[in-house]
């Protein structure tokens, strides 16, 4: 099969989807792959690295022409044109993206398959946990950096002091973003509340992170009452191929100290803190009722060598069985299919279609 490795065009997002052993790996399989030239740079891989794997250097509209193109984020609207019958497999997020991409992908019979929907035998979702446990330890550190003075913050620094801890964290889910959030929180010397459904995960949770951290069910009431005193929020709700849904109301966030900081790691399915909006790497945060709020939508870019290194390591097996079975890959692998999004002009997730639907579309 003739693989392509298209260069990322989303706001300084620096990965690549496929490393140069991984291209390796596929040549080994007797497959074709391009690179599109430079796509790797960012991550600190050369066009010479690739093709010393045996990977041939094209143009972006050559390496777009492959049967299967392999990205890291979802294709930007420059690149919509370039869609036909084909397999992109990607980060999409589809529930939270622009409807012009569902509409693109929908109008080419382009086959979209989202790393974030693919389930494994155990019903956990491994393609999508590396950037989450990236992504939840960055969450703390960025947060941290916003809640200096210098800007605009409140001036409290994370950190244990001697024997005492300075600051506090909520983070609001419990899944792998949580878990890692809480865990640098925790590291630093905060004060750390986690807030999830289910009390019996505590003792889990707390092997985890630390003996210290404080678990709290999630409901609006007992929400709203941590987030009066808090220094850093951290949103990490994750509704499989849907929406987030927004568990911070406006409301709280008003409560919320001035100079308090808001990390919505879940931006990239709309958010689960309702005053957040998308931002990007190049202008990251934004003030609501004194409250700083950064929802920039591929953090782990930030980060593109280890990134890379890691989505290539949870991907390669599915690049393998796309590019050595095809379509019928999905078929020999259930938990694969579910990370079907588009194909044949249909949408093919649930979750996708009631986020596209009309509003008022019971259907």
């Amino acid at each position: 099969m003739r693989v392509g490795v298209v260069k990322e065009t989303k706001v300084r997002e620096f990965r690549v989807s496929l490393t140069p052993s991984g291209a390796q790996a596929l040549v080994a399989h007797h497959h074709q792959v391009f690179i599109e030239q430079s796509a790797g740079i960012g991550s600190g891989f050369s066009d010479r690295d690739y093709q010393r794997a045996g990977a041939q250097i094209v143009t972006t509209a050559e390496a777009w022409l492959c049967d299967l193109v392999l990205k890291v984020k979802e294709p930007q609207a420059s690149e919509y044109h370039y869609f036909k019958r084909q397999i992109v497999f990607a980060y999409f997020h589809l529930a939270g993206a622009p409807r012009g991409l569902t509409e693109a992908l929908l109008a080419n019979s382009t086959t979209a398959i989202a790393y974030e929907g693919v389930e494994d035998v155990a019903g956990g979702l491994p393609l999508l946990a590396p950037m989450s446990a990236v992504a939840g330890s960055m969450a703390v550190t960025i947060g941290n950096y916003y809640l200096a003075r210098f800007n605009h913050g409140k001036g409290m620094l994370l950190s244990r002091l001697f024997d005492e801890r300075f600051g506090k964290v909520v983070v609001v889910g419990d899944g792998v973003v949580a878990q890692h959030a809480a865990r640098v929180a925790d590291g630093l010397g905060a004060q750390v509340y986690l807030c999830g459904r289910y009390p019996e995960r505590q003792a889990e949770l707390q092997a985890f992170v630390s003996p210290a951290l404080n678990f709290v069910v999630s409901t609006p009431e007992n929400i709203a009452a941590e987030l009066v005193d808090t220094d850093l929020l951290i949103g990490a709700v994750l509704q499989r191929g849907g929406r987030a849904p927004h568990l911070v109301t406006e409301a709280m966030v008003k409560e919320m100290q001035p100079g308090s900081v808001i990390v919505d790691v879940s931006i990239d399915q709309g958010g689960c803190i309702e005053t957040m909006r998308a931002t990007t790497h190049d202008d990251p945060i934004y003030e609501k009722y004194g409250v700083i709020h950064y929802g920039v939508t591929n953090m782990p870019g930030a980060y593109p060598r280890l990134s890379t290194m890691a989505l290539t390591r949870a991907t390669l097996p599915y690049v393998l069985k796309l590019a050595d079975s095809g379509f019928a890959a999905l078929d020999e692998d259930p938990g694969f299919a579910l990370g079907l999004n588009t194909h044949e002009g249909e949408i093919t997730c649930e979750a996708v279609a009631q986020a596209f639907a009309p509003t008022g579309d019971a259907s």
